[in-house]
């Protein structure tokens, strides 16, 4: 592994008071011989997680559609990653992603199948080199967690309303709105952490994930809601014939009843009726999306409160990007800017206040800087690279410029084709196997992807067009060799086997406080302590 990947190197305190050794330690070695930095040094780690969270859903991100005050808080007091993409723009692969550093053809995660949690990840070795590690909320991957010193999870998706949660051995289930369920559980886990070392909580919501259920007093604020329309929500998709037509994720043809939750009025047709269900899936969708916010608020309420701000590390991003109209579209999978894009802020001590890197970033990079801000190795296993540099201000004269894609499912849920590409500062190179067709965009003339370049014969022959082509898939070549990407998975025959939804088994213990349930969390024999 080259030395853009990895971290500096471990920090142990010697047997001699005040002396500082500095360890090199083998970074392809196991967790098991990851080496602490001194407790001291070491800042707490809060990561934060969404579900389909869009980028253009951020105040802080330009947003014209809601505003997010408390994500804000985040991005002016640190930094707001201005390209931030996914490498697969699904839910079980980009937490597998998250936990393993790894594409998905290398963690084995390609599409909603059981991740194996024998598997090396940053989790392990956070808690192997001295951090107290927690997981809460939305899990996704089919196994227990490992890693992890306490752990409650929601089974499969979860519910938004009075929601199961799963425990080593147990289920419980805790009354109340599930995004404010989890951010209570996440301060509990910080009110009973040990305070003898650091600490790094996973703290992942449901939210903002179809089918859009808000709380009650989000649900009020956007009930009248009139939200601007993208400038593609009608789209014809005339230059992109390979995949769009044939999906099933539009607003025009896809939403439910159960999506829309009440019938439109009567004799809208056409784009009247388009408009007014992209209205009220966006007033739900929204109103999720603001109870994500309230949690943020009242999370950085509590650290501040506790005086816990200035030691911990608070990252914010979400498992994939997500269509809000754009190309008449809702849902993620498509490799085109609002699928590919997730937000991804952060603040905390080291980090300069702020700042918007505009260097190529991606959920490889996640595990990496997690491990590189807690002064432990970074494997060469991992294929991401720290953020720690970007998060400081920096700017490496060898960081990335090129972003490698691809989505697995073939036809999948929407009918969303297998794909893969290449995105670059100034242009998107997309290969549709299965169709035997490539898509190229100018991403500077045409942000919004409407002009496939190759889509007419005579302009896909012009010179500059042929070059520009030829250019890109030298480097969508190049990144697949510098990921080790054989087309592996591309069969959907040879697909891991094992799914994501439902639970582990185990004794169901009935209703429980927020409180029962992150004793439960540890607890393996008897029932949890009531209050």
């Amino acid at each position: 592994m080259n030395d853009q990947r990895t971290g500096p190197v471990a920090r142990l305190m010697s047997g001699v008071i005040g002396l500082l050794v500095t360890m090199s330690v083998a970074a392809a070695a196991g967790p098991e011989s990851a080496v602490a930095a001194p407790e001291r040094s070491r800042p707490n780690i809060i990561f934060v997680f969404s579900d389909d969270h869009a980028q253009r859903a951020i105040s802080a991100y330009g947003s014209v559609v809601n505003r997010t005050p408390h994500l804000d808080r985040l991005a002016v007091g640190g930094a707001r990653f201005v390209n931030s993409f996914v490498t697969n723009s699904i839910c079980t692969p980009s937490r597998a992603t998250l936990l393993t550093g790894q594409y998905s053809h290398i963690n084995g995660v390609p599409v909603f199948n059981r991740f194996d949690g024998a598997r090396d990840h940053v989790a392990k070795r956070l808690q192997t080199g001295g951090y107290h590690t927690g997981m809460i909320g939305k899990w996704h991957l089919g196994c227990e967690p490992t890693g992890f010193d306490r752990w409650i999870v929601l089974p499969g998706q979860g519910a938004y309303r009075n929601p199961t949660f799963l425990v080593p051995g147990r289920s419980l289930s805790i009354r109340g709105h599930v995004t404010d369920v989890t951010v209570d559980l996440g301060i509990e886990f910080l009110e009973t952490r040990p305070r003898d070392k650091p600490f790094f909580l996973m703290l992942h919501h449901k939210a903002p994930h179809r089918a859009w259920e808000p709380d009650e007093r989000n649900r009020a604020r956007f009930r009248e809601a009139v939200i601007p329309e993208p400038e593609t929500l009608f789209d014809d998709w005339r230059t992109r014939p390979a995949a769009l037509p044939e999906n099933r994720q539009t607003i025009a043809r896809d939403l439910t009843p159960n999506d829309l939750k009440q019938q439109p009025p009567a004799g809208l047709g056409g784009r009247e009726l388009t408009a007014w269900k992209y209205r009220r899936y966006m007033q739900d969708y929204l109103a999720c999306v603001q109870g994500v916010d309230d949690a943020m608020g009242r999370l950085l309420d509590h650290l501040d409160e506790k005086g816990l701000a200035d030691d911990t590390i608070v990252i914010y991003s979400s498992d994939n990007g997500w269509f809000m109209g754009e190309l008449g579209l809702y849902d993620k999978r498509f490799m085109y800017e609002p699928g590919l894009r997730v937000p991804l802020v952060a603040r905390g001590p080291g980090i300069r206040a702020g700042i918007a890197p505009e260097q190529f970033v991606a959920n490889i990079d996640l595990a990496p800087t997690f491990l590189d801000l807690a002064g432990l190795p970074v494997p060469d296993s991992m294929q991401g690279r720290s953020l720690a540099p970007l998060l400081r201000g920096e700017a490496p004269a060898d960081w990335r410029t090129s972003i490698y894609y691809r989505y697995y499912h073939d036809p999948g849920h929407h009918d969303t084709r297998q794909h893969f590409g290449v995105r670059t500062a100034t242009h998107k190179l997309i290969r549709y196997p299965t169709k035997n067709a490539w898509e190229l965009f100018d991403l500077t003339s045409d942000p919004h992807e409407q002009h496939n370049l190759l889509h007419d014969a005579t302009e896909a022959a012009r010179p500059e067009v042929a070059a520009l082509f030829a250019g890109m898939r030298a480097e969508l070549e190049r990144l697949q060799r510098e990921y080790h990407d054989d087309g592996r998975y591309a069969d959907p025959a040879t697909w891991p086997a094992g799914g994501v939804d439902g639970g582990f088994g185990g004794k169901p213990l009935g209703e429980r406080t927020v409180r029962e349930a992150i004793a439960a969390a540890t607890l393996m024999d008897g029932p949890p302590p009531a209050e």
